[in-house]
């Protein structure tokens, strides 16, 4: 019996650890994204007229900077919640509320970094259907930092997406044990 419950105490313990990790992890992501794509900008003189390309020029990449913002915020918001939570013994219902908000910040890096991933592959290729040109080639610093940042961002989804799946895991689990 109480091999039991210090085998249930070690698997809450690395359950809470794993869940803050990730949840730091997701912050440093989005947060250094966040300020890759803030400062990718680049100047370029094409035919005498200067052009300067920055994520403000496509409402694609308004959005994804808008889903890293909101996916820091909340992320930091989650990691007070689970400390908070961490102390309480009864916490499957408040976890599946976690759980909710999880989904929800997942969907939306995947959703900004979706558009962005399009502009950008525009960007590097064009569309020669449509009559739309790369411009990658003309502002090289601008396209390597907005992947650079896509990355960055794509690995916060990853951690979101761990996080769901554990969270997952765990409501198995409480489920069989009952």
């Amino acid at each position: 019996m109480a091999s039991e419950i210090a085998v249930k105490s070690s698997t809450r313990r690395s359950f809470f650890m794993a869940q803050v990790m990730l949840r730091i992890l997701a912050i440093a992501f989005t947060l250094a994204a966040i300020s890759v794509t803030l400062t990718s900008t680049e100047s370029v003189m094409l035919f005498g007229i200067k052009l300067v390309a920055t994520y403000s020029d496509s409402s694609a990449m308004r959005f994804f900077l808008g889903a890293n913002i909101t996916a820091c915020i909340f992320s930091f918001l989650s990691l007070i919640f689970v400390c908070v939570i961490s102390r309480s013994e009864s916490q499957l219902n408040k976890c599946f509320y976690l759980f909710l908000h999880d989904m929800v910040i997942m969907v939306l890096l995947i959703s900004g970094c979706a558009a962005a991933s399009t502009i950008g592959y525009l960007s590097k290729y064009g569309e020669e259907k449509i009559g739309w040109t790369a411009v990658c080639d003309r502002v090289s610093k601008f396209c390597n930092r907005v992947m650079i940042s896509l990355v960055l961002s794509y690995l916060g989804f990853f951690s979101y997406m761990a996080l769901a799946i554990m969270a997952a895991k765990k409501f198995m689990s409480t489920a069989t044990e009952r």
